[in-house]
C-alpha cells in the first residue's frame, strides 16, 4: 500500500520525498487499514455473547449512531447518523452491539442503500425479532466536493423488515420516536 501511495503522489505531481510527505505513505496505509477494518471483522465475534433473554416485546431503539464510510464508486467518505429499532421476541442485543454492527458494515467500501439493508438483515438473522427498522441519514463527499457539488444535500435510506414493513402503525411509531429530540 505504501508503494502505491508513493506512486499516487508522483502521478498527481507531488514529490513523495518532500518534508511534509515523507511519512504520508505510511500514514495513508494505516488510515485505510483502519477505515476498512470491517472486512477483517467477524459478525459473530462482534456480537460475542451479548444476546440476552428478555420477556419484553416492546420496541428497542438506538438512534443517532454516528457512521463513517467510504463510497465504493469514488472512495470518498460519507458520514451521518444511523437509527436502529427492533421488536424483540425473547432476545435482545447488548446496546453497544447495534453500534458495533453499524460500524462493521460502514467500515467497508459501501453504498448507503446496501449498508442500511445489511444492518437490518443481520439483526433479523441473529435475533429473529418481530421486526427491524434501520434508517441512515448521510452526507456524501462525492456529491459535495466533486461532480454536482451540492454541499447541502443529504441522502436518507431505510430498511424495514417484518412488522416494521407490514404494519404502518409500527413503522410510524419508529419514525416518530427517532424524530424526537432527547430529553436527557
Amino acid at each position: 500500500m505504501e508503494d502505491l501511495v508513493r506512486q499516487w503522489l508522483v502521478k498527481i505531481g507531488e514529490n513523495p520525498e518532500r518534508e511534509g510527505l515523507k511519512n504520508t505513505p505510511q500514514r495513508v496505509s494505516e488510515a485505510w487499514e483502519y477505515m476498512t477494518r470491517g472486512y477483517t471483522q467477524d459478525i459473530n465475534e462482534v456480537i460475542n455473547s451479548a444476546i440476552f433473554s428478555v420477556e419484553a416485546n416492546h420496541m428497542v431503539i438506538v438512534k443517532d449512531i454516528e457512521i463513517y464510510s467510504l463510497c465504493e464508486h469514488h472512495m470518498l467518505p460519507f458520514f451521518g447518523r444511523c437509527h436502529v429499532g427492533y421488536i424483540p421476541k425473547g432476545k435482545v442485543f447488548g446496546v453497544s452491539k447495534l453500534a458495533r454492527l453499524a460500524d462493521l458494515f460502514a467500515r467497508r467500501l459501501q453504498i448507503q442503500e446496501r449498508l442500511t439493508d445489511q444492518i437490518a438483515r443481520v439483526i433479523m438473522d441473529k435475533l429473529n425479532p418481530e421486526g427491524v427498522g434501520v434508517i441512515i441519514e448521510a452526507r456524501h463527499l462525492c456529491m459535495m466536493m466533486r461532480g454536482v457539488e451540492k454541499q447541502n444535500s443529504s441522502m436518507v435510506t431505510s430498511a424495514m423488515l417484518g412488522s416494521f414493513h407490514e404494519s404502518i402503525a409500527t413503522r410510524n411509531e419508529f419514525l416518530e420516536l427517532i424524530s424526537h429530540e432527547p430529553r436527557i
